[in-house]
């Protein structure tokens, strides 16, 4: 400081009170993604059953640099101006709404049997981009609730928590959404002066529970959705991954009222480091009964307020990984869904073979995706989580979080995605291990 310098009077640091900020930074739904994502990096040592990540055995660095080639001389021989558009495309911020949604509505059209106008498709960061848009659309006033299947992924609650929409809790049963109580719960609502938007499920292998709905089900749910006059927002980032059995429609497939709000990503089966998801959201939007076009053109406000757009270098990669296999996403996963469904197989028998009928442990038994639930006779909380990584090094997932109103105390997740058959027989003998400790301990 120099002679003619005045002094600086020394500041207290801002301190911000929680209590000050948005609830949704006090609620457990936004401190479980991170303690999902992270618990595995936490104990390096242990078996982790925890995170639902595809496989990366079949990840190659080179593809990322084929995938982006392909993409640019698609757009080069396509386009008029042929290489200055491919450039302007990919550097540029480009469209709100994607540079690739023509592309995904071919795969949706070849894997699916979606048929979707590419302009009813948005391109998001991630799958839980979409949900957060959706959300936001939706939520109009304190009236509106979302419903959701229970449990339910966190991500869907943690994004309801953050736009201020309130969640009415489904009961899953046995099949996926147990139809009367959705009627019910509507009902409820509708008496208590609220305003049921929409309901969200996972039809095909959902996180967590692993549950699929049937075909008959589908069916009486999109008539029941047209009954009650709410939308369902369909999620579906499993659903070619079955053990085996023919690909069940999706419920948008099926839809013929326009009932169905589509959430997709391509973290399962193309890149999860891109980060790309969409939503098909095709829905007539009015003003005054005239047509101002449909909920994806709604839906691209949200978003040029958030991320403005979807980076077009990540978008360029999975579009040409869609190019080079010609839109056959399902049929380039096959030897993956090969692996997952062994895997899954495994991990059944294996739980099997260590926790025999008279065992307290049970489970259940999806026919396909990433997951399952075992229900065990304590309680399966964070702190026993820490415990089981620290003195038994094996990770799973307290399925207490994806209970909106509560519940799953006594259960737990398994995933069997990204392990091979050997870590899941070392993992099953540590988690065996557990199991024999707290039960001497009653």
């Amino acid at each position: 400081m120099t002679e003619s310098s005045p002094a600086r009077a020394a500041h207290a640091p801002a301190v911000l009170d929680l209590a000050h900020l948005h609830g949704s930074l006090s609620d457990p739904a936004l401190l479980s993604m991170n303690l999902l994502n992270e618990v595995s990096d936490h104990y390096p040592d242990a078996v982790s059953f925890a995170p639902g990540r595809p496989d990366p055995g079949g990840f190659a660095i080179e593809d990322v640099h084929r995938y982006l080639r392909i993409w640019t001389e698609h757009v080069t021989e396509a386009e008029p101006r042929g290489a200055e558009a491919a450039r302007n495309r990919l550097y540029q911020y480009g469209r709100t709404k994607g540079v690739i949604q023509d592309l995904v509505a071919r795969n949706l059209a070849v894997d699916e049997n979606i048929h979707a106008d590419p302009e009813s498709i948005l391109v998001t960061v991630g799958c839980q981009e979409a949900m957060l848009l959706v959300l936001r659309a939706l939520r109009a006033d304190d009236r509106d609730v979302l419903l959701a299947t229970d449990p339910a992924y966190v991500g869907i609650t943690g994004a309801a928590r953050l736009v201020d929409l309130p969640v009415v809790p489904v009961d899953s049963g046995t099949t996926g959404i147990d139809l009367d109580d959705l009627a019910a719960k509507v009902r409820e609502a509708r008496a208590a002066g609220l305003r049921p938007r929409a309901c969200y499920l996972v039809p095909d292998f959902a996180n967590p529970t692993g549950l699929s709905l049937d075909v008959p089900t589908r069916h009486r749910l999109l008539d029941l959705a047209a009954e009650l006059d709410i939308l369902l927002v369909e999620d579906n980032p499993y659903g070619f991954f079955g053990d085996g059995a023919p690909p069940r429609p999706t419920l948008k497939s099926l839809d013929t009222g326009r009932r169905v709000v589509y959430l997709g990503s391509y973290a399962k089966t193309a890149l999860p480091g891109a980060r790309i998801g969409y939503v098909v959201a095709d829905q007539p939007v009015v003003r005054g009964g005239e047509s101002v076009g449909t909920l994806a053109d709604e839906l691209s406000k949200i978003k040029s307020m958030i991320t403005v757009n979807t980076p077009p270098v990540a978008q360029a990669v999975i579009g040409g990984k869609l190019l080079d296999c010609d839109f056959a996403l399902r049929e380039a996963n096959r030897d993956a869904t090969a692996r997952y469904g062994e895997r899954l197989r495994h991990l059944l028998d294996g739980l099997a073979a260590r926790f025999p009928a008279t065992s307290p442990v049970a489970w259940n038994r999806p026919d396909g995706g990433f997951f399952l639930v075992v229900t065990v006779p304590f309680v399966a909380d964070d702190d026993l989580l820490a415990y089981s990584a620290k003195r038994h090094k094996v990770i799973w997932t307290p399925m207490h979080h994806f209970y909106a109103a509560g519940g799953g105390l006594r259960q737990l997740r398994l995933s069997c995605s990204s392990l091979t058959p050997e870590e899941i027989d070392l993992g099953l003998d540590r988690f065996a291990s557990l199991v024999t400790d707290l039960l001497e301990r009653t």
